[in-house]
């Protein structure tokens, strides 16, 4: 199992938004970054674990657990001429991006990128690093226990 931080603006699907759809899942679409989309098609697992982390708003950081329940498949939003993320190069027998499906497992209490920061053990986490702006990181299996146990 293999663990992971995936950002969602919360203007597109918050933790809230999540926990409100059928079966707690959601397509995880719409990445539009080679590094990021090669995690989801070619290293998540079924069953790995997630933090879901929004971005792009007041107050940054994690807000709930996930697992993947889907393994990676053709994102759709690709091949849609009015979707915001359509790609004239990606064709259905040859497409370009993927998404996985995520879970929620349950919502948290917010852990801000500032809280983050506070902590020495987590000096090294890929969301901390200067330029970082993947939306998708792997995370390691220490970082994701001193998380729990923050929560």
């Amino acid at each position: 199992m293999r663990y992971w931080l995936m950002k969602s603006e919360p203007g597109d699907c918050s933790v809230d938004d999540l926990a409100a759809m059928p079966g707690k899942t959601v397509a995880w679409y719409g990445v539009r970054n080679y590094q990021a989309r090669n995690f989801m098609r070619d290293q998540m697992k079924v069953g790995d674990q997630v933090l879901f982390y929004h971005s792009n708003c007041a107050e940054p950081g994690i807000t709930g657990l996930a697992e993947v329940s889907r393994l990676a498949y053709p994102d759709q939003t690709q091949f849609d001429r009015n979707s915001h993320y359509f790609d004239p190069k990606a064709t259905p027998e040859t497409p370009r991006w993927f998404n996985v499906d995520v879970r929620l497992v349950k919502k948290v209490r917010l852990v801000s990128i500032k809280e983050l920061r506070t902590y020495p053990e987590l000096e090294r986490m890929r969301v901390l690093q200067k330029g970082n702006r993947l939306s998708i990181t792997p995370v390691d299996p220490i970082e994701w226990e001193f998380i729990l146990g923050i929560l």
